[in-house]
């Protein structure tokens, strides 16, 4: 089950909230936390259209124009110690850093 919208360059997560019998979204990537809801999939998808039509209205408001989040580019990942392993000898074997073997998989697997 795909838990993602998309809308408008937007993207929201979604997840199902069995308390208050509603799936609850937030929109990821900006630099404001904007939340939305709806009990049913219609009613999502409606109230995400609107909170980025909201969002976006906000942010002309405010003369923002640059809402998207910013990221340093450094992360951290956990894998298992035999990934770790492999994946180090593979760059090896490719004459590589493992930095830079993680970083072309990761830019060959958001291409496509």
């Amino acid at each position: 089950m795909d838990n993602v919208l998309r809308y408008k360059n937007f993207i929201a997560t979604v997840k199902y909230s069995a308390e208050d019998e509603a799936f609850i979204g937030r929109i990821e990537g900006i630099n404001s936390v904007v939340s939305f809801e709806g009990q049913s999939v219609e009613e999502l998808k409606s109230a995400f259209h609107d909170a980025v039509e909201s969002y976006l209205d906000f942010c002309k408001r405010k003369g923002i124009t640059d809402y998207k989040k910013s990221y340093t580019g450094k992360f951290n990942v956990r894998i298992n110690s035999d990934t770790h392993r492999r994946a180090s000898i593979t760059a090896k074997l490719h004459g590589k850093t493992l930095n830079s073997f993680v970083k072309e998989a990761i830019e060959r697997y958001i291409e496509g």
